[in-house]
């Protein structure tokens, strides 16, 4: 069976609503691992060994975190310097080119409404010209980028809104795996 693997980078999940209902949703479907990085490792080394074997052994990679401060939870950008570092730099042919091809998504949600992402808007910035460092840290380390599944008004939505966030991101993950089960029988039986 193929292996979503979704990396959780909230710091404090526990008081997360929007974070944890995503999460839970997704843990529910079948061949998907969350991973709570920030209950991993609290004090924020990351063991490369261990999350370069994770993610060798995914099929599909998801960064799903809150956006902070127009930029990624700190814990994630330590990941990424320990392992990716490592994995694309350090030992490249026995681990950054087995990575390659691995599709990433990312998930963020953001406290403000998405008028406020847009040129003119009070963070004049998009939500996907904020994301492009990952996005460029996807094509550095060959991993076809995603359309990003954002959720706005994260901290504010009531639990049906809520609820659908989670039933959507759900829905996305299902059919991004049924999609790559579909191209890996068509790759593998012409």
């Amino acid at each position: 069976m193929s292996k979503t693997l979704i990396l959780l980078f909230h710091p404090d999940l526990k008081r997360s609503r929007a974070n944890a209902a995503l999460a839970a949703a997704a843990a529910r479907l079948p061949g998907t691992e969350v991973a709570d990085m920030y209950a991993l490792y609290p004090d924020g080394k990351i063991d490369a060994d261990r999350e370069v074997a994770r993610l060798l052994s995914a099929d599909r990679i998801v960064l799903q975190f809150p956006i902070q401060w127009y930029a990624t939870p700190p814990l994630l950008q330590a990941w990424k310097d320990a392992v990716l570092t490592r994995m694309f730099y350090i030992a490249y042919p026995t681990e950054g080119r087995l990575l390659e091809g691995k599709p990433l998504l990312v998930v963020a949600t953001a406290g403000n409404v998405p008028e406020a992402y847009q040129r003119g808007g009070a963070n004049k910035f998009t939500m996907e010209e904020l994301l492009r460092p990952l996005e460029a840290t996807a094509h550095r380390c060959g991993l076809p980028w995603q359309a990003p599944f954002l959720v706005y008004r994260a901290d504010k939505l009531d639990d049906l809104s809520l609820h659908g966030a989670a039933k959507d991101y759900a829905a996305i993950l299902e059919t991004w795996r049924r999609q790559d089960a579909r191209r890996f029988l068509v790759e593998a039986w012409g």
